[in-house]
């Protein structure tokens, strides 16, 4: 019987950010320590936003070595990080993708990860999402489970189980939370997640150039 592997929820928000940044910014990935924090701590596309420090992101790596996810290799003087889940794993990369973006943005619809998962995997549709969802909720030692509907919700969530049993009744009791699809909040994200990319490309060449320059 598979035994999934138990993260704490830095270790959990630390694998989903280098899953995501492998995809989203391949010119600075692998990540070095300080753009890896950066990437926990983001505001937008995170949910719950956190405030990691450092040193408390370096014991999350160590906890994720443990479990062969975390591939180190040194750029200069920096320690730069990448991961390796899908091997680690053993789950195709769909898969992959969904279990990154549930640690990333907490319980979502299947709708929800087929537009959030977009940059990470491009599903084809809808039942495509659930095929992978129900894959990984029958597995012999499941990944993920769906949520009973919250009040005045038409479609279930799902949530993932990498760090743990989940209080099913305490999602149930929870108030949904409304999220708006109008095309002016989708640019606004969209905008705001673009932003983002570009400051930690910056932030990244900010880094080569130190690194070359001895500093």
């Amino acid at each position: 019987m598979t035994t999934l592997p138990i993260f704490s929820p830095l270790e959990a928000r630390v694998l989903g950010v280098l899953i995501e940044k492998e995809k989203t910014v391949p010119d600075t990935y692998p990540l070095s320590v300080n753009t890896l924090t950066l990437g926990c701590n983001q505001k937008t596309a995170r949910d719950p936003v956190i405030s990691a420090s450092e040193s408390e992101v370096l014991a999350a790596l160590d906890g994720l070595k443990s479990h062969a996810l975390i591939i180190e290799s040194s750029g200069g003087r920096v320690m730069r990080y990448a991961h390796n889940a899908r091997r680690a794993l053993k789950l195709p990369e769909q898969s992959v993708a969904l279990l990154a973006l549930l640690m990333l943005r907490g319980p979502q619809t299947a709708g929800e990860l087929r537009t959030n998962c977009d940059r990470l995997y491009a599903f084809g549709d809808i039942s495509s999402v659930e095929a992978f969802l129900d894959e990984l909720s029958d597995s012999e030692t499941p990944w993920v489970v769906k949520l009973p509907k919250a009040p005045g919700s038409r479609e279930h969530r799902w949530v993932h189980l990498l760090s743990g049993p989940v209080d099913i009744e305490a999602f149930k009791a929870s108030p949904q939370t409304v999220r708006h699809g109008s095309n002016e909040i989708d640019s606004l994200r969209t905008e705001v997640e673009r932003l983002n990319k570009e400051v930690t490309s910056l932030r990244a060449i900010v880094e080569k150039i130190q690194n070359e320059l001895g500093m």
